[in-house]
């Protein structure tokens, strides 16, 4: 996949209370060990789910399976991933549980990442696309890391920016939340689309 493919999903991978939650634990006492903590449980699931999609998709090449017919099944995922951001939108503010983020320990937030980019249904349909994507078109695993890299580093930024411009950034970050909160899925929804548009002019 090229960069200007990947940087998109990865947007759609964060965008909801993903990158809502590392803007928290940024802002947190412990901002430092907790975003990091937040990205490693990201890294292992993402890698996971990614990998498991190349393995099944490969396998299922070397069956004799057409780059066609995998492309059908990306699609159907994709749709799928655009169907569940829309019906899950929000407009309202971020959910209670993550108010106790200012709190939380780096034991926590690597349970966090792991589960938010690993278990919700829009991150696990777009791994897998992604994943079978690399496969369909017979390159070597490997092809998913930047995906996975650029995805993580997308995770980290608002810890990123704490480490850089420090009090200005922790003032800034709650503006850019709630924009994210609010709009977030319509970018998704673009994301999506253009690229089922994509993958269906590929057929």
């Amino acid at each position: 996949m090229t960069l200007a493919k990947i940087i998109p999903l990865s947007f759609v991978m964060i965008a909801g209370p993903q990158i809502l939650a590392a803007i928290f634990l940024a802002t947190s006492e412990r901002w430092a060990g907790n975003s990091a903590a937040l990205v490693g449980g990201a890294a292992l699931s993402i890698t996971a789910t990614v990998t498991l999609a190349f393995l099944l998709s490969d396998g299922a090449s070397k069956q004799g399976a057409s780059s066609n017919a995998l492309d059908i099944i990306i699609m159907v995922l994709l749709v799928a991933a655009g169907v569940h951001t829309f019906l899950t939108r929000k407009t309202a503010r971020p959910p209670r549980w993550m108010g106790k983020l200012e709190e939380e320990t780096p034991k926590g937030s690597f349970k966090l990442g792991f589960l938010l980019l690993g278990v919700f249904p829009t991150d696990i349909l777009t791994s897998i696309a992604v994943g079978g994507s690399v496969a369909a078109h017979h390159h070597p695993w490997f092809g998913v890391l930047p995906f996975v890299l650029v995805t993580l580093l997308f995770l980290g930024l608002p810890a990123l920016c704490v480490l850089l411009l420090g009090d200005k950034a922790k003032q800034a970050l709650p503006k850019v939340r709630d924009w994210m909160n609010n709009n977030s899925w319509i970018v998704s929804e673009c994301v999506i689309g253009l690229f089922v548009v994509i993958t269906a002019s590929s057929l």
